[in-house]
């Protein structure tokens, strides 16, 4: 061969010496089969000794271990031993480049395990989540097969294989930390197994399903608790291509790519595979990476009345909005939350909607004791009145919930019930730093919370019963949810035509999505994704 390529690669047997992983792109495809060859052959050993071709360019060993070799991207994964081994590597001609291990923050809803009462526009039924009609997928279901024969990889923190809603539809999955053999893939996070139940999760008796129940996930776990490393998304880029799957879904990212990641979701692309990613989520006006790159579809976020969520980062490359606030998912089990609030006026009791508060003390035995009003929560309102040992009434409004718990604590109140002062219920949190404060705290709605300060003032003892339960789904926002619904959609548009490349699926997304507005700063790409409409599409194009 004319570009010659010759690196003996010695095995690192020293346990004292912490290698450093590398991505290593060859320009070379014949020097890079012969290299995959050998480490098929031998496994991470296949390089000792082993000699490609001649090398005239005089560099010696490169000290170091093959650690895995991405066939549909031409690229080695080495643990080297020193910048030195690196820079070997660098010099040498047939290499195209060298990359160091790098790490993306860990992919995080930006609220999440807190429970949110849902009213849905259209019941498939009790349970079904708000987003799934909002986006339309019922109307294409009949179109698509509901997503049958469609495959999805989801790379992200990994998946719980056995819930019940993503049990049926899991195929496989496969780990790219380096936290195992690559055999273990549960998510310790939530965060892959939410995301993997609104795309596919199987419709079950209580009307929960995904936006497309039956198509098959397929989940590399490429993000742990330390963040998501460019080596590991390019492995589950490589994996996906292998599989051949239709859509790879990545609800993860940040302010830049690496050329190796921007050179794996091309060859993705090249390959037939529709990139999916989200838009991120500090609200600026700049769309996050993978999502910007040209091929991959950037997904912004929107709450249930179709404004644009303010975290939703947005720009130029944003192509599509979907649900994003308060969208309830799969997690694994047992580690959702919803609140269970029971209030007692007289003989009479009834359970009203309630949400909890992220930071607040949980309560999974049930709780009971007497309310008193206390205002707005300010430390005047706490001055002349007797909450020690109870809970507190409080009014939202004025001052943070955070201030407001934090009066209660010091006058000595066992926890505290909040009251909207609009209709409905938010989603909050007391702290900002993932600690715990030490009572539980739970929101109800307006109207509740009014007439139980009149019945109080009427001379009545109202008492509340509180609890936090486990469940195995919660509601988390993000444009990281976002996505989930546009991946969901591509996979029933793959359904019903194979054939569609990326970005044909990018432009007829783009086509047929409801336009939202004001859009001065591209703030909602085309608009929010329309299944019903972008299936047609799908198949008008055959």
């Amino acid at each position: 061969m004319k570009n010659v390529f010759a690196l003996i690669l010695t095995v690192l047997f020293a346990t004292a010496a912490q290698a450093e992983r590398v991505i290593v792109i060859m320009k070379d495809k014949q020097a890079f089969k012969s290299a995959h060859m050998a480490y098929k052959m031998k496994g991470s050993y296949a390089l000792k000794g082993f000699n490609w071709n001649q090398q005239p360019n005089g560099l010696g060993q490169v000290d170091g271990q093959v650690e895995d070799s991405l066939e549909n991207l031409n690229t080695l994964i080495i643990d080297t031993k020193s910048e030195s081994e690196i820079a070997k590597l660098k010099a040498n001609p047939a290499v195209a480049y060298v990359e160091k291990e790098i790490f993306h923050e860990a992919p995080r809803p930006v609220k999440g395990f807190l429970a949110k009462a849902q009213k849905s526009q259209q019941k498939v039924g009790q349970k079904t989540p708000w987003g799934i009609h909002a986006v339309k997928a019922p109307q294409a279901w009949a179109l698509a097969g509901q997503g049958q024969g469609a495959r999805v990889l989801v790379l992200d923190t990994g998946i719980d294989q056995g819930h019940p809603s993503l049990k049926t539809n899991f195929e496989k999955g496969q780990d790219f930390t380096g936290d195992s053999n690559g055999s273990d893939y549960t998510d310790h996070v939530g965060h892959g197994t939410h995301v993997a139940g609104t795309i596919a999760g199987a419709m079950d008796k209580t009307g929960f399903t995904g936006v497309a129940p039956k198509a098959k996930i397929l989940a590399g776990r490429v993000c742990s608790e330390n963040g998501c490393s460019n080596v590991s998304i390019a492995q589950g880029i490589n994996w996906g291509i292998q599989e051949k799957v239709d859509v790879i879904s990545m609800s993860l990212g940040g302010m830049w790519s690496t050329p190796a990641e921007r050179d794996a979701v091309a060859k993705a692309d090249k390959a037939g595979i529709t990139v999916v990613a989200a838009s991120g989520n500090n609200g600026s006006n700049r769309v996050s990476y993978p999502a910007a790159l040209s091929t991959v579809i950037a997904v912004g976020a929107t709450d249930i009345n179709n404004a644009k969520a303010d975290f939703s980062q947005y720009g130029p490359e944003l192509a599509i909005v979907a649900p994003g606030v308060a969208v309830v998912s799969s997690v694994p089990q047992g580690t959702g939350r919803e609140s269970s609030v029971t209030i007692a006026i007289g003989t009479k009791s009834a359970k009203v909607a309630s949400t909890t508060f992220q930071g607040a003390k949980e309560v999974l035995a049930p709780e009971i004791n007497v309310l008193v009003p206390a205002g707005l929560g300010k430390d005047t309102d706490f001055a002349n009145i007797d909450v020690k040992g109870k809970y507190a009434l409080i009014s939202r409004g004025e001052i943070t919930f955070a201030d407001k718990i934090k009066n209660a604590i010091k006058a000595g109140a066992a926890g505290a019930v909040i009251f909207n002062n609009a209709p409905g219920l938010i989603n909050g949190a007391l702290t900002d730093d993932g600690s715990v404060l030490p009572i539980s705290v739970f929101m109800i709605e307006q109207s509740v919370g009014q007439q139980i300060v009149k019945s109080i003032a009427a001379g009545e003892t109202v008492k509340a019963t509180l609890q936090t339960v486990a469940t195995d789904y919660s509601p988390f926002d993000g444009t990281s949810m976002a996505t989930p619904h546009v991946s969901g959609v591509v996979a029933l548009m793959k359904s019903a035509n194979k054939a569609l490349t990326g970005a044909q699926v990018k432009a007829l997304l783009k086509q047929t999505a409801t336009p939202l507005g004001p859009n001065t700063n591209n703030e909602y790409g085309a608009g929010l994704v329309n299944a019903e409409a972008a299936v047609a599409a799908a198949i008008s194009a055959k």
